[in-house]
């Protein structure tokens, strides 16, 4: 991207430190105010042909985001929204939100992440200005670790890479890993990510309520090489969300050549091929979380086949490089 265009980056984050994440505060509204007004004389000194952005599509977080929009189109700027997340729909019922979307989307060109998301900006964009950009991510491992059989051990190794947050469907997990045990399955559980909604007393709460200690382990936050044995040593990716747009984090389970079960949520049927490089469930449904557990359970070769599979679309799709390559077309397309 950098060598095909000549860019000029404007960071857009008013926060200065972790300290002041979430928090409303005088030096922060200046801040802000000092980036709108540098967004607006910049656009209209630099004279772009085009100015691409990474929006928030609902909240706080989207207002101001307006508010910048409204500077660089003071200037006459051609205008291009990257979305990595989803909610617009949630929100345009409302008529002060519905009045904003209207004026920000006006003419405006947006990248999705996946055609699965489009309804989400349906009302306010047509399809002839909607382009299709998946994430990638870059490949930490090779080949030869992606073709090695896994042997068959017991008990067999289900991961949960995520922070612990509920709309990441953590207790719903929970509550298949309980089915799973009263059928007599054999398998062990990790959950490895920071505190979130959900901190570790409550999840320890939880997991011993459930009678469920044996099964479930919570190792905390993991990095570097200690996230590459974490992914290496599981059999089967479960990420039960009934809250998200495009999980990176299925990307990565695919890179590792595991199956994953995973929702009909955002854009995820883009990622998981149903059947094929894993399965998706309903959200919120434990009980046929836990029957495609059970399937990949007691069928090494269907976990091989599907972790092959899933392997062989990342590379496909996936990847850093296929994003980038995709990226650039896009840029090209739009600013011809």
């Amino acid at each position: 991207i950098n060598y095909e265009f000549e860019c000029k980056y404007l960071r857009l984050g008013t926060t200065s430190s972790f300290k002041e994440r979430g928090k409303t505060t005088v030096r922060k509204f200046l801040r802000f105010i000092k980036l709108v007004i540098r967004a607006f004389f910049t656009s209209l000194s630099y004279r772009p042909d085009l100015v691409y952005l990474s929006i928030t599509s609902k909240g706080m977080g989207f207002y101001k985001d307006a508010l910048v929009v409204l500077a660089l189109k003071l200037t006459g700027s051609k205008l291009l929204f990257h979305f990595h997340n989803k909610g617009i729909r949630t929100r345009q019922h409302i008529k002060f939100d519905d009045l904003i979307y209207n004026f920000v989307f006006r003419k405006a060109n947006v990248i999705l992440l996946s055609k699965h998301i489009y309804h989400d900006i349906k009302k306010y964009v047509p399809a002839s200005r909607v382009y299709y950009c998946p994430n990638g991510i870059p490949d930490t491992i090779n080949k030869s670790q992606n073709t090695k059989q896994k042997e068959n051990k017991e008990p067999l190794e289900i991961l949960f890479l995520s922070n612990l947050i509920e709309s990441k469907g953590v207790f719903v997990l929970f509550e298949a890993c309980k089915i799973l045990k009263q059928k007599g399955l054999t398998y062990h559980c990790t959950y490895v990510g920071d505190e979130g909604d959900v901190n570790a007393q409550q999840f320890h709460d939880k997991v011993n309520e459930l009678e469920l200690t044996a099964q479930i382990e919570y190792v905390g936050k993991k990095y570097g090489e200690e996230k590459e044995e974490v992914f290496s040593n599981a059999d089967i990716f479960v990420h039960p969300t009934f809250e998200d747009c495009f999980p990176l984090v299925l990307l990565e389970a695919m890179q590792h050549s595991l199956p994953t079960i995973s929702t009909f949520e955002g854009g995820i049927k883009s990622i998981v091929d149903d059947g094929k490089t894993g399965f998706l469930v309903p959200q919120n449904d434990a009980q046929a979380l836990a029957e495609k557990l059970e399937i990949l359970i007691k069928n090494t070769a269907l976990r091989q086949k599907m972790g092959d599979a899933g392997r062989k679309k990342y590379e496909q799709e996936f990847t850093l490089t296929k994003f980038e390559k995709r990226l650039k077309r896009i840029l090209i397309e739009i600013t011809e």
